[in-house]
């Protein structure tokens, strides 16, 4: 449709060479309006003609999880005008369901770590009895109440992420995203309804969904969504994963501290010689060694062949040839990309053989409005990170502060019983990394508290320093609390702290943190060239 304007052209271009001049109202729905002009036969912008384009939103966000949120919130912070759609809420993800809170809040992180917590107390009230403590030798726990509870906080948290959204004059838009142009996405809200949105710029914040094994009778198995939700706590739990690449392999070793904190047998398998691949491989070695002083039944260089249902439970079969019954089979083994449905490859948009959007250092996509953030874009999948480049893209994009996402130590943690926590780099990093030898700094210790307990299991500290500079490079705890101490070192090591500032710093005692400081007999030199080893 054509309509006629009055306008001002402000260019030095005389009359003569003026051919023709058109403006069109191109509207969606009546919203985008743009002016194009040919001069001598070439379309022009910028200063040879005046172009207004007006959108639906200055930002459209798909995925309200915890980058999405993040991302939306701060850019309406700058002023810009943002929606945000996501689907409906439930504990279970599928391709119908989600909420606002995303991975993190509703089926991840936090609904984890408070079935941690509930697991944590079976060792807890049985170190109490040494500690003058008195009750029944039969401890009764009620799984249905748990499950009631933090399904309760779930639903609570959702609520409060609503609220943010709302409080930061974000629009929420309930329903399933799929990108149609350029600056357009295509919203189908649960009762099959469509409608399209045109915005300036486009963020994808989809996050990440769990994956099965393709193997026989995967159907028999589930995965952390179900894991967390589950009715009925299994008595017999096998569980496959911890040999996964660094971010992936958290949740078998917590799942498998969760279920047997709460009574059940529990086998782990894996695929290597220890849990937790990625990680410093001392440290493997001291949480496998808990695991197992936990009644946890480690099944190293193992991976399973077959799931089969029997009257008596789930019949599974090892590459070994093994043979157990249990009740409940958990795929912990990695997670993928949710990019399948989001129409990324009809504009434009490249993913790699995972699906994981492709994105340069200021998470921007291969089409220039599009950008994404988060598990998505699979470069380091934490949630706290998810929140760093969701910030960096708003400071980019509308607060004229040209940000990239920073991955230099980042802490992360695992919640299995007791926690390993780490920060910068592993010993075998430091030492194929480095250009000087790493020197090594250990401590093995009796916690305070079992020294009443009676209970056999030691905390492990670890640093890494660069020989050359004195920096410390590295840090690792395996032990109560792991996880509060570390995010303190993490500051530290981001200011480029020394050895000799550790060692001059006054510890707070009695407190296990002092270690950190007092760790002033070296127990190893590595040379650059050569084997990180262990001390265990």
């Amino acid at each position: 449709m054509k309509v006629p304007f009055r306008f001002f052209i402000f260019t030095n271009i005389s009359r003569s060479l003026l051919k023709t001049l058109e403006i069109n109202l191109i509207s969606t729905r009546g919203i985008v309006m743009t002016r194009k002009m040919l001069i001598d036969g070439e379309l022009r912008t910028g200063d040879s003609a005046e172009v207004e384009v007006q959108y639906d939103f200055d930002l459209f966000v798909i995925g309200a999880g915890s980058g999405g949120v993040r991302a939306a919130r701060t850019s309406a912070g700058f002023g810009a005008k943002v929606a945000i759609c996501e689907l409906p809420f439930h504990p279970i993800s599928s391709e119908a369901n989600g909420g606002v809170g995303g991975t993190c809040v509703i089926r991840g992180c936090v609904p984890k770590k408070i079935l941690v917590y509930g697991a944590s107390f079976r060792g807890e009230l049985k170190d109490a009895r040494n500690f003058g403590w008195e009750f029944g030798e039969k401890l009764e726990f009620n799984w249905k109440k748990l499950l009631h509870n933090k399904t309760q906080e779930i639903i609570r948290l959702n609520g409060v992420y609503k609220r943010l959204l709302s409080n930061s004059s974000v629009t929420m838009i309930e329903g399933e995203g799929k990108i149609t142009g350029a600056r357009e996405v295509e919203v189908t809200h649960p009762d099959g309804s469509k409608q399209r949105y045109s915005a300036k710029h486009i963020l994808i914040a989809t996050g990440s969904r769990a994956q099965r094994v393709n193997i026989p009778g995967q159907e028999l198995a589930i995965t952390s969504d179900e894991a967390l939700s589950v009715e009925e706590l299994p008595k017999h739990a096998v569980i496959l994963g911890g040999g996964m690449p660094f971010i992936f392999v958290y949740i078998a070793v917590e799942f498998a501290s969760i279920w047997r904190g709460m009574g059940a047998t529990v086998d782990l398998f894996y695929r290597k010689e220890l849990p937790l691949r990625g990680f410093d491989d001392e440290m493997r070695t001291v949480v496998a060694r808990n695991l197992q002083g936990r009644g946890i039944q480690l099944h190293p260089n193992t991976n399973l062949s077959e799931l089969s249902k029997t009257e008596n439970g789930i019949k599974v079969i090892t590459d070994q040839g093994d043979e157990i019954i249990a009740d409940a089979v958990l795929f912990a083994t990695g997670r993928v990309p949710n990019t399948k449905r989001l129409n990324l490859e009809a504009v434009g948009v490249e993913v790699d053989k995972t699906g994981a959007v492709k994105v340069d250092e200021y998470s921007r996509t291969t089409v220039p409005s599009i950008w994404a953030v988060g598990d998505v874009t699979n470069r380091m999948n934490l949630t706290p990170v998810a929140l760093m480049e969701g910030t960096c893209f708003s400071k980019t994009v509308f607060g004229g502060q040209p940000t990239k996402p920073d991955y230099s130590y980042i802490p992360c943690a695992v919640f299995c019983v007791p926690p390993l926590s780490v920060v910068g780099q592993s010993e075998q990093q430091a030492v194929e990394q480095g250009n000087g030898d790493v020197l090594v700094f250990t401590s093995t210790f009796n916690p305070m508290k079992n020294t009443i307990s009676g209970r056999q299991e030691k905390t492990v500290m670890k640093l890494l320093v660069d020989s050359e500079t004195d920096k410390v490079i590295g840090a690792s705890m395996c032990g109560p609390d792991a996880p509060e101490i570390m995010q303190g070192i993490a500051v530290a090591l981001k200011c480029g702290a020394t050895k000799a500032q550790f060692d001059s710093t006054v510890g707070i005692h009695p407190s296990a943190a002092e270690e950190f400081v007092t760790m002033r007999s070296l127990t190893r030199r590595v040379a650059a060239t050569g084997i990180a080893k262990t001390n265990l």
